[in-house]
């Protein structure tokens, strides 16, 4: 054992210094879990009331997907789009000028109607083929304007209606 004071304190304090080194590198070496998306897809009701019929636009707007921002900040919803799994481009809903406010839903419909800020409007019309949700199974996509995949959400029974994602 040394008779330096000054070289205990000094040997010490290395220690606490690898000590908390060590501790930091262990921490940063922990997986790194993804943040929840500021918009999530809450809801696809995918079989709408009277479906399958002849594409009434009432039958139509009874099929949705709900989106919600998780945030408690406005996200401008301009360029986004929603989708299903289908690769055809008919099948593909971009948001206008829209913005989502903090904590609020959106439901996205898939016949027409006047668009609001709590809802909003697919367009689609036509009969049987104008619904975009199949009745058993699908995949909601939300990609913002660079197309990144914010949220998607799979549903895969018969059994019901809706699917909470």
């Amino acid at each position: 054992m040394s008779h330096h004071p000054g070289v205990v304190a000094v040997r010490t304090r290395s220690l606490v210094t690898a000590t908390l080194l060590a501790a930091s590198v262990a921490a940063a070496a922990q997986p790194a879990y993804a943040a929840a998306p500021a918009v999530q897809i809450t809801k696809i009701y995918y079989d709408s009331p009277g479906s399958p019929d002849f594409g009434a636009n009432s039958s139509l707007n009874g099929e949705y997907v709900q989106l919600r921002n998780m945030t408690r900040k406005a996200v401008n919803l301009a360029g986004w789009t929603v989708r299903d799994a289908t690769r055809r481009q008919d099948h593909i809903y971009r948001f206008g000028t829209f913005t989502l406010k903090a904590g609020k839903t959106v439901t996205l419909r898939t016949g027409r109607g006047k668009n609001t800020g709590t809802t909003r409007y697919w367009g689609r019309s036509g009969g049987t083929l104008a619904y975009i949700w199949n009745q058993t199974s699908d995949t909601a996509y939300l990609r913002n304007p660079a197309g990144k995949l914010i949220d998607s959400c799979s549903y895969n029974s018969s059994r019901r209606a809706y699917k909470v994602c």
